[in-house]
């Protein structure tokens, strides 16, 4: 069975996808930016966009197992190491950080992240 999670995001209706999908024992979350004027801010934002994927899901960040990490410019990854140690606590996923461009110049970071389904009672 095959879950899709929307958030309302622009880009969903736009490109042809949507948020997240449970499907296989796991949450598929999209690729997702945040909003904010610097990197930290999208950072916290697009986390709070996936927490609420992951929460429509049954899941939460402590159900992650593995994350990525885009960014159009890798020194603006360090800033960023605080927040997502606080995020991921004492269940730290996989994680890849790539350097490359994003859809938008405006947008410093965007995360994605693999997490196990909920068991179905």
């Amino acid at each position: 069975m095959i879950k899709r999670i929307s958030s309302g995001g622009e880009f969903e209706a736009k490109i042809g996808y949507c948020r997240a999908v449970v499907a296989g024992g796991f949450v598929h979350v999209a690729g997702t930016v945040g909003q904010g004027d610097d990197v930290v801010a999208q950072c916290k934002s697009a986390l709070e966009t996936i927490g609420a994927a992951l929460e429509k899901a049954g899941a939460s960040f402590a159900d992650v197992v593995r994350v990525n990490y885009y960014l159009p410019d890798a020194a603006e990854f360090e800033p960023c190491w605080p927040i997502l140690a606080e995020t991921f606590g004492d269940n730290p996923p996989a994680a890849t950080m790539i350097a490359c461009d994003l859809i938008d110049p405006k947008f410093r970071i965007e995360i994605e992240v693999t997490a196990l389904a909920p068991a179905n009672d």
